[in-house]
C-alpha cells in the first residue's frame, strides 16, 4: 500500500506529533493522520475518533485496508470521550473544526486531560475563542504555524501543559505568529483589513459607537501589520 497523502494542512499537523506518540485523533476523517504517522514510523498507535457513523465506517475501513488493525482503534465517540486512562495516550489532535468547538471539546473532557503531553490544534476560525480556553485551564502555547492551502488561510497550535497569559492581542492574533509576521499571516490580516473597511462603508455615520469599534480594531491590525 502506497504512503497515504495528506493535504499540507494535515501534513503541516503531522510535523508536530512527537516521535514515539500514543495518538488520539478527534474527526479522524478517514483515519488519514494516524495511518500517515504510522506508515512514516512516527507514532506507536492511534485511536482515530468519530462521532457520525458515516466516517467512522470510511476510517475502519481504510484502516483495514492499509493493514494498520493492530495498531489503530476507531471509536464512534463524541470528543475526548474516545478515550480512557488505560489507552496511554500522550498526544491529541484536532483538526478542521471551529475553535468554539475545539475549546468546547477540550472543556467537557478536561479531567481527562491530565496525562497528555501535547495537544496540536488546528482550528478553522475563532482562533482568539480557543487562545482565551487555553490560558485560562492552565495551557500554554508553545508554538504556532500558518498556511493557506485551496485559497483558505489555516492556523496551527501546539499546545503543553503551563501558565501562560495572553494579552487580548496575542489572543486575537496569536502571540508567536504577530512576532513572526509571515506573508501568510500578513495576507490574512490584509483580507481582515479589506472586511472591516467595507463594513464601515455600510454604516451610518451616526452610530458612532458600531463604528468606533470598528475603526479600533482597524488600527490594531495597522499596529500590528506596520508597526509591530
Amino acid at each position: 500500500m502506497e504512503i497515504t497523502k495528506l493535504s499540507d494542512r494535515l501534513k503541516r499537523v503531522a510535523s508536530f506529533v512527537p516521535q514515539d506518540a500514543k495518538l488520539l485523533d478527534v474527526g479522524s476523517d478517514h483515519a488519514y493522520l494516524p495511518i500517515y504517522l504510522l506508515q512514516n514510523g512516527r507514532i506507536q498507535n492511534a485511536i482515530a475518533g468519530e462521532v457520525v457513523e458515516g466516517p467512522y465506517q470510511s476510517a475502519q475501513k481504510n484502516v483495514v485496508e492499509h493493514g494498520f488493525e493492530e495498531e489503530i482503534q476507531v471509536r464512534l465517540a463524541n470528543g475526548l470521550a474516545a478515550f480512557e486512562a488505560a489507552d496511554g495516550i500522550t498526544v491529541i489532535t484536532i483538526a478542521g473544526m471551529g475553535g468554539r468547538l475545539i475549546a468546547d471539546i477540550l472543556d467537557k473532557g478536561k479531567d481527562k486531560l491530565e496525562g497528555i503531553e501535547r495537544l496540536i490544534l488546528q482550528p478553522n476560525n475563532r482562533e482568539d475563542d480557543l487562545r482565551n480556553w487555553l490560558s485560562s485551564h492552565g495551557f500554554k502555547i508553545i508554538a504556532e504555524d500558518i498556511l493557506e492551502e485551496a485559497g483558505k488561510i489555516y492556523e496551527i497550535m501546539v499546545i503543553e501543559k503551563g501558565q501562560q497569559s495572553l494579552t487580548a492581542e496575542d489572543k486575537r492574533f496569536g502571540p508567536f505568529l504577530k512576532q513572526s509576521l509571515s506573508p501568510t499571516f500578513k495576507v490574512k490580516w490584509q483580507k481582515e483589513m479589506e472586511k472591516l473597511i467595507h463594513a464601515l462603508t455600510q454604516i451610518p455615520e451616526n452610530y458612532l459607537e458600531t463604528r468606533k469599534e470598528i475603526e479600533d480594531k482597524l488600527e490594531k491590525i495597522k499596529e500590528i501589520l506596520y508597526e509591530g
